[in-house]
């Protein structure tokens, strides 16, 4: 007995060893892929922001002056305040606009997919083309301006206007609202119906119901979009890159195409990812506030239990 329980025990051994080995014969291409990479060229940039090089010549380490120069930099500090405006009016607008649009419909009537459809379609257009679209809808003579004449509006010069220019990437982001729609009419086709039914005996109002049921249960996806709508609008660039490069006198301006322009126009390499690094803390930082935020209004589940 004591033979073939040892026996036993060497044949375990020997296949969680051979499982091991396919584990990371299989999980090694993504390994190496990510060490060499991301791992790799994020400890390289991280090296470079010490630096003042130029691709061309030899490292030369200058300690933080690129941080300290930074927040010297006009161009920067207004990089970074219209930055921060864009997300601060695009992220509350699109997951707004996201929600009714995915709770209207939610409805089971007739020909309601067709209409799913159609709302979701924009979101699968790449950026490029999307953003080409929009820079003619917004030219003076645009489709936008000639629908505001037909109510006696002068529409602007909405891409060289100082007051209007942060307002048209406004605008363009709310053409792909349809992929959080998406996320979120799911979610709000997965509420049990049980709920709405007690409340409803209750005596409460379609509203009281997408204020106290509907909401909380889908405060996950709220979450998931808030963090994800943030993330994303501070790394903001095609728009920027190819509607206004930053103009009219940097009003639409923002952190990554300025960065990118550093980096690859002016071959400040070491200023550029110095910059990067600032808006890596930004996005950490921002993240783990609305990280913490999260206790206080997003529901699980399992938390009731």
């Amino acid at each position: 007995m004591d033979s073939s329980a040892t026996q036993l025990q060497l044949n375990q051994k020997k296949r969680k060893r051979t499982q091991s080995r396919w584990f990371f014969a299989f999980v090694s291409p993504w390994i190496i892929g990510f060490v060499c990479f991301t791992i790799g060229p994020m400890i390289f940039s991280i090296i470079m922001s010490f630096t003042d090089w130029d691709m061309f010549s030899e490292f030369n380490f200058i300690g933080f002056d690129n941080y300290l120069r930074l927040f010297k930099d006009d161009i920067f500090l207004k990089a970074l305040a219209n930055t921060f405006q864009y997300t601060l009016i695009s992220v509350p607008i699109n997951l707004l606009l996201s929600l009714g649009m995915a709770y209207l419909l939610s409805f089971h009537l007739k020909g309601m997919r067709v209409f799913r459809t159609i709302y979701y379609l924009p979101s699968i257009v790449p950026i490029v083309a999307s953003t080409m679209l929009f820079t003619r809808l917004l030219s003076s003579k645009g489709l936008v301006n000639q629908a505001l004449a037909l109510f006696g509006i002068d529409g602007p010069v909405w891409l060289l206007s100082k007051d209007h220019v942060l307002w048209s990437f406004v605008f363009l982001s709310l053409w792909g609202v349809g992929g959080t729609m998406i996320l979120m009419l799911s979610a709000i086709n997965s509420v049990g119906e049980e709920m709405y039914e007690s409340a409803l005996l209750d005596g409460a109002s379609r509203f009281r119901m997408f204020i106290s049921i509907t909401i909380p249960q889908i405060s996950p996806i709220l979450f998931f979009n808030l963090i994800t709508g943030v993330i994303g609008s501070l790394q903001t660039f095609t728009q920027v890159y190819m509607m206004t490069g930053g103009g009219p006198d940097y009003a639409s301006e923002m952190i990554v195409p300025y960065l990118y322009r550093n980096a690859f126009s002016f071959y400040r390499m070491g200023y550029a990812s110095a910059m990067a690094w600032v808006l890596f803390m930004i996005v950490m930082v921002l993240s783990l506030i609305v990280l913490k935020s999260s206790s206080l209004w997003v529901f699980y589940e399992e938390e009731v239990k």
